[in-house]
């Protein structure tokens, strides 16, 4: 715990919210099942974050992309789209979003990214058929071995999700992940996704940040309980 304690406090972290920052990615996109629920979030319309539709009418990103990245204010969850599956600029689901819960210990630093407390929960205006959209599960259990992958919009990918696998744990601490997985901005909330043979694809984390670690890229994100989760959607 020392070990990765000491890791964490040597990352330089960047909070990966799209704004107006120019960026490219040319890693491919990867299909899997349930991608579809991998969503983009349109936020007061001038921004981009990502999420992942878990049930009907949720959907579970990172708690910053509540807040404008400019003036660091919370903005009216209202004004947060959700578009779900966007591939090629055509969505599975579009879906405006009618409130919005973030983890109760999260405080918003503007421009700082909050380690092991960056989660929301956005609840939609009306839910989207499981026919169409089929929602991914959730797992806070994170074993080891575990594949990771990272499906998330870039500004350099609007329109066109990209994946990152496969991917590794390089430390934990608590709530916070440090990955191997390389993010870019617009991939605030994507979902960590473990990729098991035998296994329905399940979200283990939500990305809160790029970093660089001994001058490599890596990302960090927080994990997700099942106390949290029910604390969050009021169950």
């Amino acid at each position: 715990m020392r070990a990765a304690k000491t890791i964490l406090l040597a990352l330089t972290l960047l909070p990966v919210m799209g704004g107006g920052i120019s960026a490219k990615s040319t890693r491919q996109f990867d299909s899997f099942p349930g991608e579809t629920a991998v969503g983009r979030l349109i936020v007061s319309g001038n921004a981009m974050c990502t999420g992942a539709l878990v049930s009907p009418d949720t959907v579970l990103t990172a708690a910053h992309c509540l807040y404008d990245p400019r003036s660091g204010r919370r903005v009216d969850p209202k004004k947060i789209e959700f578009q779900a599956g966007l591939k090629q600029g055509q969505a599975s689901a579009v879906r405006k979003v009618a409130s919005a819960k973030e983890h109760p210990d999260y405080r918003h630093r503007k421009g700082n990214a909050q380690l092991g407390n960056d989660l929301a929960l956005l609840r939609l205006q009306s839910p989207i058929s499981s026919e169409t959209v089929l929602p991914l599960d959730f797992n806070p259990g994170l074993e080891r071995g575990d594949a990771l992958a990272v499906m998330s919009y870039t500004l350099g990918n609007k329109s066109n999700p990209i994946m990152e696998y496969p991917c590794m744990v390089l430390a934990r601490e608590l709530q916070t992940l440090v990955m191997s997985c390389e993010v870019d901005y617009g991939a605030s909330g994507a979902p960590v996704i473990a990729l098991n043979k035998g296994n329905r694809p399940a979200v283990v984390s939500v990305v809160s940040a790029k970093a660089a670690m001994n001058g490599k890229k890596v990302s960090v994100g927080t994990t997700l309980s099942a106390s949290t989760l029910r604390l969050m959607s009021g169950g």
